[in-house]
């Protein structure tokens, strides 16, 4: 591919997934948690306990961006902080039964509804290319770290 193609392809890449991002965050109910909310409950499930700065890192944000975020999954008990056992200035942030529960059903509910889309919208032959593509996806973003994960368990 020349490279006007491949710059043509990342962009219709860039705005389809950006949409679907969009269109899936609409489909969640009113829950307060907002997108970084389900990433950071997302990377506490996959990664277990972090601090604050290691959270923050992993989403390339500055801990004090998180300050809010983070009081609000801890006032709605999806989270909880504790002092982390090596520094006791530094505080663990841990996931609580009840964030895995949320982080679930909004995985589960994401799930449902893209399925059923793919269901009413494409063909067999389709569905399985978006299988194909959804690996390739992961391969692209897994290349420079982890990239930024919102939608919680695989």
């Amino acid at each position: 591919m020349h490279n006007e193609e491949l710059l043509a392809t990342a962009a219709e890449l860039r705005r389809s997934s950006t949409r679907l991002s969009r269109r899936l965050r609409a489909e969640r109910h009113g829950d307060g948690v907002g997108a970084l909310g389900f990433s950071l409950l997302g990377r506490l499930y996959r990664h277990g306990p972090m601090t604050a700065g290691e959270l923050a890192e992993s989403e390339r944000l500055q801990p004090q961006s998180l300050t809010r975020t983070l009081a609000t999954l801890e006032e709605k008990r999806l989270v909880t902080r504790s002092r982390a056992s090596g520094d006791r200035r530094r505080h663990q942030i841990t996931l609580t039964e009840e964030g895995a529960d949320v982080l679930m059903r909004y995985a589960q509910e994401s799930d449902a509804w893209l399925a059923q889309r793919m269901a009413r919208e494409l063909t067999p032959t389709e569905r399985g290319l978006l299988r194909l593509a959804a690996g390739l996806l992961d391969r692209l973003v897994s290349g420079d770290g982890e990239g930024r994960e919102a939608d919680g368990p695989s």
